[in-house]
């Protein structure tokens, strides 16, 4: 096997080692994707299409369902933890090792091993999940070829530590601007002082209680943090600007304008003079009431969770398409110098899932 092939008879923790092993950080994913299209376009029950850098396979068997098996090819940027190490423990280190490519490696052996599943997969791999939404793949094929993604159900097998987590939090990205007068610091009182005036907006964030509702039996807890600040000129001038940036995670009982209109309230009389949307993808409801996810949780096992952070099962959402996400990765080591994950989960979630969709 050379450095640009996939094999697809690995078992799934050898998988997984050979694709953290191919770095594909986000926006370099182009080899990665070429090798998951040449490793899928050979098997015979399966329909490849192609759409940038991402790859969408479907069987055509006519069954009366249709789900979909979802997962990122990108990666945050290498931090000295690649190539992939897999110690006496049982647990694989390395660089999306939890987030994705452990799940993305269960969506091949399922791909390459159930060709006549009881219910219509379509396995989609895509690009740059890991950096702004105006750059992720999903959302390219959804505006493109929304038919590709046309099904019942969707399982995002984002890492959840092998047990199904419900919809996802919505997320939005403010920048709040506040405004001085430039002076020499050794008459700082001909100015005014931006960053100063930035107190206001720091009190209210630390003093903000946020919300922990209760959806579909899940308990969603909200943050509203400061994840940025920026300001100054010179160590011996008054800055006359500084900008505080804001990031809201919100529950799915709110819908996009509510959440931006809460974080305008929040800050209404902080004194920011320039209010600026720099991100913003919504929230996604559990949908665990649907019967292909009551059917999905009791071939999987365990109990239910709220998922915290942001998926793509909010496209799903927004396309009428009820999704969860179910993955052996632990978000908890997402992004980490020491990403890792336990081989057994790999193993475990791939089980579950053909047992799913053979039973």
């Amino acid at each position: 096997m050379d450095g640009h092939t996939l094999d697809l008879s690995l078992d799934g923790p050898e998988l997984t080692a050979r694709l953290v092993d191919f770095p594909s950080v986000s926006g370099q994913e182009k080899d990665l994707a070429d090798a998951v299209e040449a490793a899928l376009r050979p098997l015979p029950h399966l329909t490849v299409d192609r759409h940038g850098n991402n790859v969408v396979a479907r069987t055509r068997l006519g069954r009366a369902e249709r789900v979909v098996l979802a997962g990122h090819i990108d990666t945050v940027p290498i931090a000295d933890n690649v190539p992939s190490r897999l110690d006496d423990d049982g647990v694989l280190w390395g660089c999306g090792t939890s987030d994705m490519k452990s799940g993305v490696a269960v969506q091949l052996r399922i791909a390459a091993t159930v060709p006549e599943p009881n219910r219509d997969l379509t396995f989609v791999f895509y690009d740059n999940e890991e950096v702004a939404a105006q750059h992720n793949g999903l959302g390219h094929v959804a505006e493109a070829h929304p038919d590709w993604l046309e099904a019942d159900f969707a399982v995002l097998l984002e890492p959840s530590d092998a047990q199904v987590e419900g919809g996802c939090q919505g997320t939005i990205r403010v920048h709040l601007r506040l405004e001085g007068e430039r002076a020499h610091s050794a008459r700082s009182w001909m100015g005014s002082n931006a960053i100063h005036a930035a107190a206001p907006v720091l009190a209210r964030l630390a003093a903000y209680e946020p919300r922990r509702p209760v959806i579909d039996g899940l308990e969603y807890r909200e943050g509203l943090n400061a994840v940025g600040i920026e300001g100054g000129v010179a160590t011996n001038v008054i800055p006359d600007s500084c900008t505080v940036v804001v990031n809201y995670r919100y529950a799915p009982d709110l819908g996009p304008d509510e959440a931006e209109a809460h974080v305008r309230e929040v800050f209404a009389d902080c004194g920011v003079v320039e209010f600026t949307v720099d991100d913003h993808s919504g929230a996604a409801m559990p949908g665990l009431s649907h019967p292909a996810a009551k059917a999905f949780m009791e071939a999987v096992g365990g109990t239910a969770q709220p998922k915290f952070g942001w998926t793509d099962v909010s496209r799903f959402g927004a396309l009428g398409v009820p999704a969860v996400n179910y993955g052996p990765g632990d978000a908890l080591f997402a992004h980490k110098r020491d990403e890792h994950v336990a081989v057994d989960r790999i193993t475990h979630c791939e089980e579950r899932l053909r047992s799913w969709l053979t039973s």
